[in-house]
């Protein structure tokens, strides 16, 4: 309807004679704006257009401030598509199209009726602004994945791809994914999931727990996967008996057929398909527009698969190495080895086959959970799987007896019948928790045996001491000694337990002193200082629970900062500063102390104020240093941590609260780098733990006010050992005597320590028909040749060299085989060589030589003959010469 009244209101005949009113209420009805948002003065203006709208389209009327303007005259990258109306609208003739960065710049100017320019021109920018006319277009069709059976949920395995015409800077192109069904949907539960953002495609739980692939052949090393051959020969392995059917004709020869057919392409054939949806305006709007592809998935089988916890008993009883389970690779060609996790004694081996074997006894006391890590790799040391962590847990077995330790023990003379005396002290080093450490205990005999034989009883299950009868007389049995059996049902202990008879407790104990007044202290005192001495006396009987003194502070001390020692000989307690003192945390220490006998009183009677004194101790404040929460700090990081990262952050505060910064010494190799602030210490730099094995460092917190007091923390950080580097040879070339065949000493060095160090093992990459390798020792070889090259040879031999973890390359090592002289050199034939002259030019050198000599001989002759006339001789001075 309004492209009609467009029509009809602009005709082209009379567009520039079109009335405004008409056309400007049809603008402000199509758009819901206001007409004064479509008009303004004449200027430079920079305007919004939608892209592909109906047309004719109004953008916007000018107005000139110039009288006598009849007319508008539009210029620039109109494209044909742009016009101005007589009266001032700028309007579209056909519709715009998006493109990045596309702008249409346009000079605008108003003319009188005779075509003189009266205002202008000016610059028009129209911007086109993108709607939502593109809907997403994958990259393909169709997407064809694999995943192996037991991978790990939310493990990205393949990725789709899509894209939007559409403004990349608008939701218009911005795409949201999402699996709109899965073929088939056992039980309607999603197996798979995707990203909503990026696309990835991954299994999900589900996935991850009932996903399984089709039956197929297992491959051995050496085995061609879909060799016929190979497969007559596993036809003839699984079926019998055999016949006389042709494999061809025979179902399940032709099933395996297919079977290794679809290994080829997986993909004719999927267990999956996935409808995967990619929506524009993120989804989920009304007017989004969205498209499909679909993803074909085949589930292929993972053979490396863990067998779980490995269940050894302890001292068990076999051959050994002793076989615990098989790992087998994807691959059939992987080779195999063992990383220990741990630096312990390391008991398991691994052959070719994948097959891991114990080779000694395990004692659970010693340990009992071993971790392996099983690694799979190709010839050139390249991993095929992910290292695969195998747990092996030791079992305990009943081989340790029961053990006691020394028992003493007290009973008043009036003990009640039933009262405990004690537990007795036995333990049992196998696994706790179990029968094999579960104790029984049986009181075989009492001695004396009076006044009765069964004065005690004992718990059969906890092992504690009861009274069973009273009457005990001190001065007739002064104490009792107890042989009790301690079983665990394999072996048995005996063990002693002494028990005193002490004097009943009829008497408390009493201070010396009620009140022990006030005492300072400064609140730096050192821990142990003593404060003050305190006494209490009880009149019972001497060297006996009941006249014994025990000192509790029972108010005044909330953290527990203070304590009491007690002199045995004396009976005096020194009160004593058992942790640091802070005057902030508490300054004043209102105690009271209390006097107890360890053995209870007699009936009726009570402790009462005589056993209970008091003392307060008050603090004296001091302006202390920063603290740090320890002295010394201990820190293991592996020498290939990544640079940036923390590693330990200081922890100090001040007592005072004042503001404390760090900084720190002794980082000799400028590797680390420390927070002022946070007190966080990083890396900045590669560690190496071949440079340096510990880093002994000094954090400094210290004051920014006042005395500008310091705390200081060492700190030492291990660096801990990883396999970073690989054994070199300390040579790479020598020579062997054809003369007597003398083998060669190949010397391997790694600079990591046990056990990524040395024993090495060398191997020749290439089965050689001409050389071997012996092994020396640990980091040596010989390298032999085995028989003798009919000419001298000179010939290079890749040598793997491996450390005890397995790690290593392969390097070269040039052998020169020769005839020697007596002294053990190569002997070197005199030839024919490059730098010897011809006769002629030996006759040309030597006639320069003589010519020269020639020339030499004149000049000096010439020379002596014009001195002797210069300055002719005296005759005895000429005699003189002769």
């Amino acid at each position: 309807m309004l492209s009609f009244l467009f029509h009809q209101v602009l005709l082209p005949g009379t567009m520039r004679g079109a009335h405004l009113l008409p056309l400007t209420l049809l603008v402000s009805i199509a758009h819901g704006i206001g007409l004064e948002d479509k008009m303004g003065p004449l200027g430079h203006l920079v305007l919004d257009v939608p892209e592909a709208t109906p047309v004719p389209y109004a953008i916007y009327k000018f107005k000139s401030a110039v009288e006598g303007v009849s007319s508008y005259h539009i210029s620039g990258e109109t494209e044909g598509k742009i016009s101005v109306s007589s009266d001032g609208w700028l309007f579209l003739e056909h519709p715009l199209e998006w493109s990045p960065e596309k702008n249409h710049h346009l000079d605008i100017e108003a003319r009188s009726a005779d075509g003189e320019t009266l205002d202008g021109p000016y610059s028009v920018v129209l911007q086109v602004v993108d709607v939502n006319n593109n809907a997403p277009v994958f990259a393909e069709n169709q997407y064809s994945g694999r995943v192996r059976e037991h991978s790990p949920a939310g493990v990205p395995f393949i990725q789709v791809f899509a894209t939007d015409a559409d403004d990349p800077n608008t939701l218009n192109a911005q795409l949201r994914f999402s699996i709109v069904n899965q073929i088939p949907n056992p039980g309607n539960v999603f197996y798979f999931g995707i990203n909503p953002d990026t696309a990835e495609i991954f299994i999900t739980e589900e996935g991850a727990e009932f996903l399984r692939a089709r039956p197929t052949v297992s491959y051995s090393r050496g085995e061609v996967r879909g060799s016929p051959q190979v497969l007559k020969k596993k036809f003839e392995d699984y079926c019998t008996p055999r016949n006389n059917i042709p494999l061809e004709n025979n179902p399940f020869y032709t099933c395996i057929e297919r079977a290794e057919r679809r290994e080829v392409n997986l993909l004719q054939d999927p267990d999956y398909a996935l409808i995967v949806r990619a929506e524009d305006l993120r989804g989920g709007a009304p007017n989004a527009l969205s498209s499909t592809t679909r993803v074909n998935i085949a589930i292929i089988q993972n053979l490396w698969v863990s067998p779980g916890t490995i269940t050894i008993k302890e001292n068990f009883e076999a051959e050994y190495p002793m076989y615990l389970a098989t790992m087998r690779a994807n691959d059939p060609t992987a080779l195999y080895r063992l990383v220990q996790k741990e630096r312990f004694f390391f008991p398991f081996t691994i052959n070719q086959d994948g097959e891991i074997h114990v080779t000694t006894p395990l004692d659970r006391e010693q340990k009992n959970m071993y971790t392996l890590v099983v690694i799979a790799e190709d010839a050139q040391g390249v991993e095929l799987e992910k290292p695969m962590e195998i747990h092996v847990q030791v079992e305990d077995e009943n081989d340790n007896p029961p053990v006691c330790d020394k028992a003493v023990f007290e009973v008043q003379e009036n003990e009640p019948i039933g009262n405990p005396v004690g537990v007795l002290p036995a333990h049992d080093n196998d696994e706790e928790g179990t029968l094999n450490s579960f104790l029984d205990y049986t009181l075989l005999s009492q001695m004396p045996p009076k006044p009765f034989g069964n004065m005690f009883t004992i718990n059969q299950n906890n092992g504690e001491i009861k009274v069973l009868n009273k009457n005990f007389q001190r001065k007739e049995v002064p104490q009792y000694e107890l042989t009790i059996s301690v079983t665990d049902r394999v072996h048995t202990t005996e063990c002693k337990a002494i028990i005193k008879v002490i004097d009943i407790n009829n008497k408390i104990p009493v201070f010396e002193k009620k009140d022990y007044g006030t005492h300072s202290v400064p609140e730096l005192a050192e821990v142990g200082t003593t404060l003050l001495t305190i006494k209490a006396t009880d009149e019972d009987d001497p060297g006996t629970g009941s006249s014994k003194v025990e000192y509790h502070i029972t108010a005044g001390d909330p953290h527990n900062l203070v304590a009491i020692e007690v002199d045995e000989a004396t009976g005096e307690g020194r009160v004593y500063i058992a942790r640091p003192l802070d005057y902030e945390l508490q300054n004043v220490f209102n105690l009271q102390i209390d006097a107890r006998n360890p053995e209870p009183l007699i009936a009726g009677l009570e402790y009462n104020e005589n056993a209970t004194t008091f003392v307060v101790i008050q603090l004296v404040d001091v302006d202390e240093p920063p603290e740090f929460e320890v002295d010394t700090l201990n820190v293991n990081v592996p020498e290939n941590i990544t640079v940036g990262t923390i590693i330990m952050i200081a922890e100090a505060k001040d007592p005072e609260g004042k503001t404390i910064k760090f900084k720190m010494e002794g980082d000799e190799h400028n590797w680390l780098e420390l927070d002022a602030d946070s007190g966080e210490l990083k890396t900045k730099a590669a560690l190496d733990r071949e440079t340096i094995e510990q880093i002994s460092l000094t954090i400094i917190t210290y004051e920014t006010e006042g005395d500008k007091q310091e705390a200081e923390m060492k700190v030492n950080i291990n660096l801990l050992d990883v396999n970073d580097n690989y054994p070199k040879l300390q040579k790479t070339q020598g020579f062997i005597c054809v003369q007597d065949m003398a083998p060669l000493t190949l010397t391997a060095v790694d600079k990591d320590a046990d056990p990524y160090g040395e024993p090495f093992t060398f191997s020749i990459n290439r089965k050689s028909p001409n050389f071997e390798i012996k092994p020396l020792d640990g980091t040596s070889v010989h390298l032999i040749l085995k028989k003798k090259p009919p000419s001298d040879l000179n010939t290079t031999i890749p040598i793997n060299i491996k450390d005890n973890a397995g790690m290593g390359i392969t390097q070269k090592f040039d052998v020169h085989i020769c005839n020697c002289t007596k002294l053990g050199y190569c002997y070197i034939e005199p030839g024919a060589h490059s730098w010897k002259l011809g006769m002629s030019s030996t006759i040309g050198i030597l006639a320069g030589i003589f010519g020269f000599l020639i020339l030499f001989l004149i000049i000096v002759f010439y020379r002596i003959k014009k001195n002797g006339q210069q300055s002719p001789a005296v005759p005895e001075e000429s005699k003189a010469m002769l």
